[in-house]
């Protein structure tokens, strides 16, 4: 009898842990499955995209991102020659889209079966008020306006320098920035009277700005190519997103946003 009441005790603790045990291997096989589901299913396009495509391109990865649960589109944008730079220094991109052929023709074989899917024009862009009164190409040449360019390596500087020798008009800036979205910084800080952007990027800056077109600009016009990347980790899903903007969704995003067929 004293031997059977010894014994009790540890039956029972014997049979706790191995009840315990049975309910914690579910738990844990439960929480296991979850976690690698989730991280499996998880997937990332880092898109690198001109400047001025800022506003279409959020709403593009917005979309994409609706129809592909469980991926997340990163863009990143900024200057086509320095998003190239990028690029050739190794940062990790799925997708490019150029504002111009030239920087895209720099990534050469690195550029994966590219195709142009939009056009676009300068137009100019001054504060709401537009205190110089610009109402012309040529009045950016006057003495003692201050107008804001792209730098000649950035394609919007390249077109205005092509603008430039096509009119005949001397621009002297008192800055070049490396974006439009820099120059259009410039404007609505009051720090120019005009800046030369593209069309588009005057419809998305909304009242902050005042747009004046001119009609020499459809002289000099850019074509906007996308490709996938070269050694992408995420071919697959970059081809896709070419093909997203390539597609009629895409074009109707672009086409409302003011840029022209390619």
């Amino acid at each position: 009898m004293l031997t059977s009441k010894k014994m009790a005790p540890k039956r029972v603790t014997k049979l706790f842990a191995a009840t315990a045990a049975a309910l914690l291997i579910p738990l844990a096989a439960c929480g296991g499955s979850d976690d690698s589901g989730s991280g499996s299913s998880s997937k990332t396009l880092t898109v690198f995209a001109a400047a001025s495509l800022t506003s279409t391109f959020t709403e593009l990865g917005k979309e994409f991102e609706a129809d592909h649960k469980g991926v997340s589109v990163k863009l990143s944008f900024g200057g086509s020659s320095d998003l190239v730079s990028q690029i050739q220094g190794g940062a990790p991109a799925d997708v490019f889209a150029s504002a111009d052929t030239k920087n895209m023709d720099k990534l050469g074989d690195d550029a994966v079966d590219r195709k142009d899917f939009a056009t676009n024009v300068l137009e100019i862009a001054t504060p709401p008020d537009n205190p110089a009164k610009i109402s012309s190409f040529q009045d950016l040449g006057k003495k003692g306006v201050k107008v804001v360019v792209c730098a000649p390596e950035v394609p919007c500087g390249s077109a205005t320098e092509q603008m430039e020798k096509k009119t005949g008009v001397t621009i002297k800036p008192v800055s070049e920035e490396q974006s439009v979205t820099d120059v259009l910084g410039k404007i609505t800080a009051g720090e120019a009277d005009a800046g030369l952007v593209y069309v588009t990027d005057v419809t998305a800056a909304g009242d902050k700005v005042s747009g004046v077109k001119f009609p020499e600009s459809s002289q000099v016009v850019n074509t906007y190519p996308i490709a996938e990347v070269k050694d992408s980790k995420q071919a697959d899903l970059a081809k896709e997103f070419v093909d997203f903007v390539l597609g009629s969704d895409g074009q109707k995003v672009l086409t409302s946003a003011g840029f022209g067929q390619p």
